[in-house]
């Protein structure tokens, strides 16, 4: 059973078992997320879509760690004009593992 799940503005596919990475909770380590804006679920051939969520379908999860991604580097520069701007930027986030999805 898999199912598409809303957050951080992202959609992810999920399945009970796998690691997925998303924008930073504020939740601490070790603790159980209920995922609750499902889009849809589906069962092998079987799926049901929501309108815009599927009624009464959670996905539940744990939280694995938080952590940062690689460094993005940003380089801004005007020619002839002596502008140059360095900068860098590590956005975090939570790791979660699915536990299961109710649907």
């Amino acid at each position: 059973m898999y199912a598409l799940v809303q957050t951080g503005g992202k959609q992810y596919k999920v399945m009970a078992g796998e690691t997925i990475q998303v924008e930073l909770l504020s939740a601490e380590v070790g603790a159980v997320v209920t995922l609750d804006h499902v889009l849809a679920v589906g069962a092998g051939a079987e799926l049901k879509l929501g309108a815009p969520l599927v009624a009464g379908a959670s996905v539940s999860a744990t939280v694995v760690k938080h952590d940062r991604h690689d460094k993005v580097r940003i380089f801004k520069m005007r020619r002839r004009k002596h502008y140059q701007k360095r900068q860098g930027h590590r956005q975090g986030y939570t790791e979660l593992r699915i536990d299961a999805v109710n649907g």
